[in-house]
């Protein structure tokens, strides 16, 4: 039976900005929310096929919501930009209202070994992945207090967890910080927001072989047979926009304990 969007589901009525959609990760929440019954606004710098290296674009994910009877909108963003994630809630207040969900995906990452990483390539990645994520929930924050609620959703990485002394380097260091201080910033304001029934909470995927992770090489004989399908990762991130923020706030999961501790199985995404 093929993927259908219900319009009556975990996420009826919701809306949801999931940012780095155009492809990948995000694009899988992106249809998967929407699957729920969210209206999706799918964010990214690729607006058409074509525009990227990677095929992948906001305009065809919103495609395949609305071929299927979902609701979605795509709003062009560069979030290493304080003016493009201001307009990202502007616009997306404009389509639908208030946001109830945002899922801070984006990244841009570069492997270089600290003794070479240039500053200003440092700066981006930090401004994309950990203030960008930040000023994002600034702007969302007050109207979730106001409705009484919301959640908001980090994407993080294995990459945040400490490397052994003798792991082969790939220069991935500085990611590694990003999305470290992304983990932090999570469990923090989950804490700060706990009394206001705002969930926030942040996640790892896995291996998955997404078009960014194939261009990288991360994918290769040693590892290949760990990849899981993309479905374990949007399952794990729809699970955890839904329910009770009182108990389940503030975690530093991964998607794979997520279908295991709720007993997920991953829903085929909408064609």
């Amino acid at each position: 039976m093929a993927a259908t969007i219900n319009k009556n589901g975990a996420l009826a009525g919701k809306v949801a900005v999931v940012t780095g959609a155009s492809r990948g990760i995000g694009e899988a929440i992106a249809l998967r929310y929407a699957q729920e019954g969210a209206k999706v606004v799918v964010s990214a710098r690729t607006v058409e096929e074509g525009d990227h290296i990677l095929p992948g674009s906001i305009n065809s994910v919103v495609k395949r919501i609305k071929d299927a009877g979902g609701e979605a909108a795509a709003v062009k963003a560069d979030l290493g930009n304080a003016a493009d994630r201001e307009n990202l809630i502007k616009e997306t207040e404009k389509a639908f209202g208030p946001v109830d969900i945002l899922v801070n995906n984006a990244a841009v990452t570069y492997f270089i070994p600290v003794e070479d990483f240039p500053e200003k390539r440092l700066k981006l990645m930090f401004e994309v992945q950990v203030f960008g994520p930040m000023h994002l929930a600034q702007l969302t924050i007050p109207k979730m207090r106001e409705r009484g609620g919301g959640w908001i959703l980090n994407i993080s990485s294995h990459a945040a967890l400490h490397p052994q002394l003798d792991a082969a380097g790939r220069g991935g260091t500085v990611y590694g910080m990003c999305k470290a201080a992304l983990e932090r910033f999570t469990t923090g304001l989950a804490a700060e927001l706990h009394q206001d029934k705002i969930g926030v909470n942040v996640i790892s995927p896995g291996l998955i072989a997404t078009p960014g992770v194939v261009h990288h090489g991360l994918i290769n004989e040693s590892n290949k047979d760990r990849a899981v399908p993309v479905e374990n990762m949007a399952e794990a991130c729809l699970r955890l926009v839904y329910g009770d923020p009182a108990e389940l706030s503030g975690r530093i999961t991964y998607a794979d304990v997520m279908l295991k501790e709720f007993n997920l199985k991953p829903a085929e995404l909408i064609a």
